[in-house]
This record gives C-alpha cells, structure tokens and sequence, in this order.
C-alpha cells in the first residue's frame, strides 16, 4: 500500500485516497516542520499554502510532491499514479 502525506486542510482529499487504496497521513500546514517525515511516504498532497507566486516551495524533497490546487480528487490520485509510476 501507497503511504501519502497530505497537507492538512485537505482531509477530503485523504479520504478519498483511502477509499482508494493509499494509506494518508495528514502533516502540518507548516511542511518546514515535517522535513524528516517525507522519506517515509511515496508522495506527498499540498495545497497553495506553501509554495510562492512562482508555484515553487522552500522545501526540498525527493517524494514526489503533488499540488493539488484546483484539482478534483479523481484529478490528484491520477497524478499521483503518474508520478509513484515513473520511480
């Protein structure tokens, strides 16, 4: 099973990955402060609260990082499927 941080604010979309298959776990609005998690997950759901107007976030990471602004829930477990799939 898929373990995905998702930012929180977006349990609708957690749990919908959940009826999906994926295993979430909801990480704080200040993803500074979850740094040593992100190893832990296959990917990870944010929403615009933590990236720039240039669609950029000061925080590093080799998950896959998915922004889910603007997406439906659908939208994002495609993208997540794209992205776990090219690792």
């Amino acid at each position: 099973m898929k373990k995905i941080g998702v930012e929180k604010g977006l349990s609708t979309i957690a749990d919908y990955l959940n009826t999906q298959g994926y295993s979430t776990e909801i990480l704080s609005e200040d993803l500074k402060s979850n740094v040593g998690k992100y190893q832990n997950y296959d990917a990870i759901v944010t929403a615009d609260y933590n990236t720039d107007m240039m669609g950029f976030s000061d925080t590093s990471s080799k998950v896959p990082v998915i922004n889910a602004s603007g997406m439906t829930q659908e939208e994002v477990k495609n993208m997540l499927q794209q992205k776990i799939a090219k690792e």
